[in-house]
């Protein structure tokens, strides 16, 4: 299983989403391209990944790839699954997940009691520009691979990933947006660490 977590900043989870504005929507764009580039392949959906996304340190909206029916490439068709979900959050009891529609589920929980159920199914992995270059490092079993929107870590999530975390990767010598980020380390992971093609 390959995970993915995205800790979303600016989305609010009461907002009223606009699938005409989606970044003047916490940027609800750059999250669906996260999703997007984490469940599809060319014509074809990935099996075995999950994405999570954190919206206000409250909810964690995830997509399990295995399980999804009917949800297409358009941003707009993915961020009317956020908005579907955001709207359920009341009905997530405790940590127990409100189903939205097939592969989607919206879950009562923030950065850190997620990732402390995550560390459970596999290795914790934050994806950050000042960690070891994913080229000296071999990939590990059912990574979880944590990374931001378009802000940086606060410093209680940092803390919450330095207690949490099994390794800080660097995808390459420059930053890349959130969704690039994944496709290159399904990309690390495809190849089995660039040595397989």
């Amino acid at each position: 299983m390959r995970q993915f977590v995205v800790v979303a900043h600016e989305l609010d989870p009461a907002a009223d989403v606009s699938l005409d504005d989606l970044p003047g929507t916490g940027r609800l764009d750059l999250l669906c391209r996260c999703v997007g580039a984490a469940v599809f392949l060319s014509h074809g959906i990935r099996e075995s990944v999950r994405v999570h996304l954190v919206v206000d340190d409250a909810y964690t909206v995830r997509f399990d790839a295995d399980r999804l029916r009917h949800l297409h490439p358009d941003e707009r068709n993915v961020a009317a699954r956020i908005r579907d979900a955001l709207g359920d959050r009341e009905a997530a009891i405790g940590h127990q997940p409100a189903d939205v529609s097939p592969g989607v589920e919206i879950y009562r929980m923030g950065v850190e009691a997620t990732l402390d159920r995550l560390a459970r199914e596999g290795s914790i992995v934050q994806l950050h520009e000042d960690g070891t270059p994913l080229a000296d490092e071999s990939p590990p079993d059912d990574p979880v691979f944590v990374l931001s929107d378009h802000r940086d870590f606060t410093d209680a999530e940092r803390t919450v990933l330095d207690d949490h975390a099994d390794g800080r990767v660097r995808l390459g010598p420059e930053t890349l947006h959130a969704d690039h980020a994944i496709t290159v380390a399904h990309n690390w992971l495809d190849t089995d660490g660039y040595a397989s093609y």
